[in-house]
């Protein structure tokens, strides 16, 4: 296994579009249950929770790059494999992939759970995810550039959504915002840290690294990328704390949707249904961007072709739709997922840096010697 990645020039990607990767897969069905979340944390000061996790994924994402920029063209997975050996690495990068399967995973079962609550009762979580695999299958073998493309389009084809939550402000109540600052420290560390579902998978960055042209502003876009995820998630946070009642807010696992219905034309009466659909623009790219880390990653590790990866992760993610259906058994998954990509994604990269800056460190030495 090769520790950099050869990109052919045709591949390579602007890193302009790095912004709209890291936002779109930020956001997706974490969002809609944030509020509620945050709330249990740290009530009216949840704000101050969603800029401690702003603050510690600046650093998160600056380790990152640094770690990336020690090599000339490669990705977590060869790293791992140069600073452990061969064995130790591709287990570590086999988590990696666990890591993205699970989330991928989460966001079929999520949707398909909202499906039913708010749209079609009946409707069975296997006909769900058949139409969302269909639909990432599509991209995913279209490659990496043309689900970047994807990724691009749709997010300006749901911007618009956010449009609709002003509504919702006219009937804001503003004493729920006060008394401030009454959460204790370990409360609002908490409540950060219950934003680790929202803020995963930025993480594909270690990933898609080598196909990216200029890779000195890397670091730039990603961190305005967090800036606008934050953004999205503060705004639509404080709207449901003002808008709900504390025990209105705790009872709703989607209050985001909620929301929604305030929003109402003479020839639509229930607009939370238009969301609904419509959100399968911002799922669609997430499950594209996630499959893609899945089979390139199975193809760095184990030379396995991407396309029977492809195939075989969707049959497997179909199976377990059909299995795990209930509410309880959903937040069980949800959660792992969330721990996981804690450990994995905002403590392993602080572990990693300094074995890596030594080995780099040495590395040079023994060039100058042997110069």
């Amino acid at each position: 296994m090769d520790i950099n990645v050869r990109v052919k020039p045709n591949l390579k990607i602007n890193t302009y579009y790095l912004f709209f990767i890291i936002t779109f897969i930020q956001i997706g069905v974490g969002l809609l249950g944030l509020p509620q979340i945050l709330y249990e944390h740290a009530r009216q000061d949840a704000w101050i929770s969603l800029l401690i996790g702003l603050v510690y994924l600046f650093i998160i994402m600056y380790v990152m790059v640094i770690i990336l920029r020690q090599y000339s063209n490669a990705d977590i997975l060869g790293i791992q494999v140069d600073i452990f050996g061969k064995w130790i690495g591709k287990f570590l990068g086999t988590i990696f992939i666990i890591h993205f399967a699970i989330a991928l995973f989460t966001i079929v079962i999520t949707y398909a759970q909202i499906i039913r609550v708010f749209m079609f009762p009946t409707l069975h979580p296997f006909v769900t995810g058949l139409l969302l695999a269909v639909l990432m299958i599509t991209g995913v073998l279209g490659g990496l550039k043309v689900i970047v493309g994807v990724t691009f389009v749709f997010f300006f084809s749901s911007i618009w959504l956010l449009l609709l939550l002003i509504p919702a402000t006219v009937h804001l109540d503003y004493t729920h915002y006060l008394p401030l600052f009454q959460a204790s420290l370990p409360e609002l560390l908490e409540g950060a840290r219950a934003t680790t579902y929202s803020y995963i998978g930025f993480e594909i960055l270690l990933l898609i690294f080598p196909f990216l042209e200029n890779k000195k502003t890397v670091l730039k876009t990603s961190l305005i990328s967090a800036v606008w995820t934050t953004m999205v998630l503060l705004i639509t946070t404080m709207i449901a704390i003002g808008f709900f009642s504390a025990e209105q807010l705790l009872r709703r696992d989607w209050s985001l949707l909620a929301l929604f219905k305030i929003a109402n034309f003479t020839f639509i009466e229930r607009f939370d249904f238009i969301v609904v659909a419509e959100w399968i623009m911002v799922l669609v790219p997430n499950m594209m961007l996630l499959m893609w880390a899945i089979t390139f990653g199975l193809k760095r590790l184990y030379r396995i072709p991407q396309k029977a990866t492809l195939y075989i992760s969707s049959i497997l993610i179909l199976i377990g739709s059909i299995m795990v259906t209930d509410h309880y058994s959903i937040q069980r998954v949800i959660n792992f997922s969330s721990q996981l990509g804690f450990w994995l994604i905002f403590v392993y990269p602080l572990v990693l840096l300094p074995i890596v800056l030594i080995k780099s460190h040495l590395r040079k030495k023994n060039r100058r010697i042997k110069a």
